[in-house]
This record gives C-alpha cells, sequence and structure tokens, in this order.
C-alpha cells in the first residue's frame, strides 16, 4: 500500500496511530499548533487541516486550553490498520484493549467460508469468535476463520486464553498472525475489505452490548497471499464507532 505524502494527511494519520495503538491515552494533550508547525516544518493551515480531520473522526476534542484525545473512543482500527499494527508491535490490540475469546474451535464452517479457502464441502477450518473492548466499552465482534492445517503449527489459534495489550506485555497474547508466519513461512500479501449497515441479531447484540435490531456496521475481510487465503474475518461495530482509511489517486 503507498502511504499518502500530502503533509496534512501524514500528520493526522500519524496521531491516529499514536491514538488507536494507546501511545496518546484519553485526556492525553497534543503538542500545540506552534508545536507541530515547529516539528513538522510546514504552515499553521496544514496542522489546522490536519486537526480539524482527527476532531471529525472523533478522535480529538478542542478547547481553548488547546486538542486532548477524547476520552472516550468514538474510532477503532479498519482491518488494515489490524495488520499494520500487528506488523509494526505484534500485536493486534492497542495498548489498554482487550480480547475476550468466546470460540476457538475445528468446525465444518459454511459454505461459501469453504470455498473462501477452496476446501470440500464437510472439511474443517480454524474458527475463532471474540470481542475487542476497552475499559468498560465494547468496541468489536469478530470471527476469524483460519485453514485448519494451521492448528498444528499453532496451538493458539484454539486457544480461548483471554489477551491483554499492555505496556509489559505488548504483544498480549494476540500475535496469531506472527506464529502463522513463522510456523508456515506465509505471510500476507493481499488485503480486501467490504462494510455494509445492517441492525444486529440476537448473538451480535448481546455480545455488543447493544438491542436486537440496533444499527451496527458489518464488514469482513480477506487477508491472502499467493498460495490462497491465509485469514477471513467478519466483524460488526455499535453505533458512533467511525472507521476510516486513506488512498491516493
Amino acid at each position: 500500500m503507498t502511504r499518502p505524502t500530502l503533509p496534512s494527511t501524514r500528520i493526522a494519520e500519524l496521531y491516529r496511530q499514536r491514538i488507536r495503538d494507546g501511545e496518546l491515552a484519553p485526556g492525553d494533550r497534543l503538542p500545540t499548533i506552534r508545536e507541530l508547525v515547529d516539528e513538522h516544518g510546514v504552515a499553521s493551515a496544514t496542522v489546522r487541516s490536519a486537526l480539524s480531520w482527527l476532531r471529525v473522526e472523533g478522535y480529538i476534542v478542542t478547547t481553548q486550553r488547546g486538542s486532548f484525545v477524547a476520552d472516550t473512543a468514538t474510532n477503532t482500527a479498519t482491518p488494515r490498520d489490524r495488520l499494520d499494527r500487528i506488523q509494526r508491535s505484534g500485536s493486534v490490540l492497542a495498548t489498554g484493549e482487550t480480547k475476550q475469546v468466546t470460540a476457538a474451535e475445528l468446525i465444518v464452517p459454511p459454505l461459501y467460508v469453504a470455498e473462501l479457502f477452496d476446501v470440500d464441502p464437510g472439511s474443517q477450518v480454524v474458527r475463532r469468535e471474540y470481542v475487542v473492548g476497552a475499559g468498560a466499552q465494547r468496541l468489536m465482534l469478530a470471527v476469524d476463520w483460519y485453514p485448519a492445517s494451521f492448528a498444528d503449527s499453532v496451538p493458539d489459534l484454539l486457544s480461548t486464553v483471554p489477551g491483554q495489550r499492555t505496556a509489559t506485555h505488548p504483544g498480549g497474547g494476540n500475535d496469531l498472525m506472527q506464529q502463522i508466519e513463522r510456523t508456515t513461512g506465509r505471510r500476507v500479501l493481499y488485503g480486501r475489505d467490504s462494510m455494509h449497515a445492517r441492525v444486529a441479531d440476537h448473538r451480535e447484540a448481546g455480545h455488543l452490548g447493544v438491542p436486537v435490531g440496533a444499527s451496527i456496521l458489518a464488514g469482513a475481510h480477506e487477508w491472502s497471499d499467493d498460495e490462497g487465503v491465509i485469514c477471513y474475518g467478519e466483524w460488526c461495530l455499535p453505533q458512533r464507532i467511525t472507521i476510516g482509511y486513506e488512498y491516493r489517486v
């Protein structure tokens, strides 16, 4: 993926990443406009544009005292952001995020999942269901699917041990993709995301702590290499959680 080159975009993404990763915590103050101008060697209008996007997306709030990281998360990482974090830090989680694994098993998947992995109907694949949260807030319900053969080389795929990324436990017990790369030699080279709005069913509502029929943003991602699909994931977010991505034309 080609990284954005506009200075305002680079500055905004730098602070998105720091906030998503937990390097900047709720209530932390951002540098002043003058400090950002001096640090990045840009005009004040460029800095103001970057901060405007962070405010629009809910990452920061601005008062007469300056700009601060929002106290309540109103955004979360996209699949691309999470993959980038895995490759940078070895964890799918940001600092302070938790991951409650509610299921980890070898099962016969729905036909469309079997077709994605190019396995015969009736064959098994790994299914992992989990909830990502931050404090008392639930940010995402997700289900990830992996080839059954991975379970032999990465036993943690079938573990439900909870993980939490902290400063002293940076991996958070959630470096499955890095374990897969080390043991199988396969690395994600391609990705595709899709999203749609719908209402929560009973299972999703229970995990996310929202009423049945509440509006949610649902999505799917596929991470693959030249040999085929490494991970196929489906996820949903509660109302008022924002995700975003950048692109060049």
